[in-house]
């Protein structure tokens, strides 16, 4: 089968060399992961670490600790996505995609790295502007920012999940764009620990409590396309992750 075009002045890849891709990066990396497994490099990770984040996760969490890993691992590269949108890790040849949603049901392999709770959080200018809600009920008389991939908050009242409409005075795509507008005091977000909790310890932003409901616990996940053969790069990615959020636990005296 042909994989490539060659001409004397271009090569390029035929559609069944496209796809070929992704399996021909997997047994390459089966095959540096199992020399280094036998005989690690002096020097660490080596490699390009192909992954994907959230962009809030990823702007507050995974940029910050990227120096101290690429100089501890200095042949290491990084090819970072940062989208909220969920892509094809393998079609897409990724190494490992960080995820907070729901999982879905998949062949994909996932592990848990660090608890991620949803909570709410408003600006003390809106809060002394507009009042602190206390109860569901009350979130109808707030503006709300609101993402636009979760068309309704979603709340635990009584032990049960439901799914409460708020008056959306601002909606965005970017959780970037929905953390600036509540701590400019347009409104009150719904977001996850981990895309504030910078906010939330310099007070620009206050976390909310509502007497009759709680926030639905989230995760943090590691979504990789294999459990066998895992790339000594990802390993040594996510060992630094679970440390870094470690230390900034400890840094901010509270987990999520």
């Amino acid at each position: 089968m042909r994989l490539f075009h060659r001409t004397t002045r271009s090569l390029t890849l035929t559609a069944e060399g496209e796809a070929f891709i992704p399996f021909a990066r997997a047994m390459a990396d089966a095959e540096a992961g199992a020399r280094a497994e036998l005989s690690p490099s002096p020097g660490g990770a080596s490699g390009v670490l192909r992954m994907t984040a959230p962009s809030g996760f990823g702007q507050s969490v995974v940029l910050p600790m990227l120096p101290s890993l690429m100089e501890a691992n200095p042949d290491l590269r990084i090819d970072l996505d940062l989208s909220d949108r969920q892509v094809d890790i393998v079609g897409q040849g990724l190494d490992v995609a960080l995820r907070i949603a729901p999982l879905e049901d998949s062949e994909l392999v996932a592990k848990k790295i660090a608890a991620n709770p949803r909570l709410i959080c408003a600006a003390p200018t809106y809060l002394k502007k507009r009042g602190r809600p206390v109860s569901v009920s009350e979130l109808d008389d707030h503006a709300c920012i609101r993402l636009s991939a979760v068309r309704q908050w979603p709340l635990i009242v009584n032990g049960a999940l439901i799914r409460k409409h708020v008056d959306a005075y601002v909606t965005t795509t970017s959780v970037e764009a929905a953390r600036t507008t509540a701590v400019q005091g347009l409104g009150l977000a719904q977001l996850t620990y981990w895309d504030v909790f910078r906010q939330l310890a310099d007070k620009s932003l206050e976390q909310i409590h509502l007497e009759d409901a709680t926030m639905e616990d989230l995760s943090v996940w590691a979504v990789m396309p294999s459990r066998r053969y895992v790339p000594n790069r990802v390993s040594v990615f996510l060992d630094a992750l679970r440390n870094q959020i470690a230390e900034l636990g400890r840094s901010l005296g509270r987990a999520p």
